[in-house]
């Protein structure tokens, strides 16, 4: 699930035993689609343990914070994995060691937002449980939060500020002294209504009408930040 995932495994082998690291890791998983579904205050202990094929005894001998220690776990995995897809499809998309040519800018920029967009349909669990979230934020603890920030948004966030510096080092763009702000209005411009619309993902919209606010969200981005 992305280099958070790498990172836990990586210090989980010098820690505990090849068997012992397996049943986590089967654990977190089955346990993402029961957050997904569930969210976090409805998913029990007593659920995401059957689910996992374990008794609860065992679940907590493997985490012992239990549900918000596995929730943690769960969370910034996939959203590890996420940032790490979304960043791959920003390089792929826009390499700023090549910039688009100015009359390919629009087209570009569509290509890279129609990928962000797609990643809700790759990654369904994750953007169930980004929606649960949200909707419980006051019930998800707050180190649970900085967790799931620090795996994901905030990393992703500074990657897209620094392709929109790339952009205006380039000429293409006017960021008007705030990549990051660029990169919050571009994601705002051409996935917030999506994203709102088909609640993460759970009712996609018609292929017509998510290519519309695509398109339409990246002109009122040029409309606002294409260079003179």
């Amino acid at each position: 699930m992305g280099s958070a995932n790498d990172a836990w495994v990586a210090k989980s082998r010098g820690e505990v035993s090849p068997r012992k690291l397996e049943k986590q890791m089967a654990i977190a998983s089955s346990s993402c689609t029961v957050f997904g579904r569930e969210g976090y205050t409805r998913a029990s202990v007593d659920a995401l343990a059957a689910a996992a094929g374990v008794s609860t005894r065992t679940l907590y001998n493997h985490f012992p914070g239990g549900k918000a220690d596995l929730f943690r776990t769960v969370v910034t995995w996939t959203s590890s994995a996420v940032k790490d897809a979304q960043l791959a499809r920003l390089h792929a998309l826009l390499d700023l060691e090549h910039p688009p040519r100015p009359e390919d800018l629009e087209r570009d920029l569509v290509a890279l937002a129609r990928a962000f967009v797609g990643l809700m349909t790759e990654y369904p669990d994750h953007f169930a449980l980004v929606r649960h979230i949200h909707a419980e934020v006051d019930h998800v603890p707050p180190e649970v939060l900085e967790a799931w920030q620090d795996a994901g948004p905030r990393p992703a966030g500074r990657g897209l500020a620094d392709a929109m510096a790339g952009l205006a080092a380039a000429g293409l763009i006017d960021t008007h002294g705030d990549a990051a702000l660029a990169g919050v209005h571009f994601s705002a411009l051409t996935a917030h209504q999506i994203v709102q619309l088909s609640h993460y993902g759970v009712r996609p919209l018609p292929k017509e009408e998510t290519e519309r606010l695509i398109t339409g969200g990246v002109a009122a981005f040029l409309r606002a930040y294409r260079a003179a």
